[in-house]
């Protein structure tokens, strides 16, 4: 079988984007509010409603953006790796489950976000930092 290609990219520049990914939704999306339609998402789920989905919301940014700094860390990569991608697929889930009539584009979502976890994974690949 003949041998991979190298990689194009800089392990640096993959390990950057995947955390980056993740502080914008992180920081961005849900700390600072610049996607409103995300608390319009999570709020959607039963029982939870405006005040708790604002908590959950808050929690959830403070976790992608831990999620970042574990990327960029390359502490434990498949850990990493595993702990994205399982989060990612339980949002997608929910967010298809409770509030697909509020997302814009549910097929756009699910798309991206497997191309996404295809470079978390490559990212999980990568030998540790030298």
């Amino acid at each position: 079988m003949p041998e991979a290609p190298q990689l194009l990219a800089p392990y640096w520049l993959i390990r950057f984007a995947v955390a980056a990914v993740w502080l914008y939704e992180g920081l961005w999306c849900k700390l600072l509010g610049g996607q409103p339609h995300e608390f319009a998402v999570i709020a959607a789920v039963p029982t939870w409603g405006p005040r708790i989905g604002a908590t959950a919301l808050r929690l959830l940014g403070c976790l992608e953006i831990l999620l970042a700094a574990w990327a960029i860390s390359a502490i434990e990569p498949r850990a990493a790796a595993t702990v994205q991608t399982v989060l990612l697929v339980l949002l997608n889930a929910g967010g298809l489950f409770w509030a697909r009539k509020i997302i814009v584009d549910p097929g756009g979502m699910v798309v991206k976000n497997a191309a996404f976890l295809v470079l978390v994974w490559v990212c999980a690949s990568l030998p540790a930092w030298r």
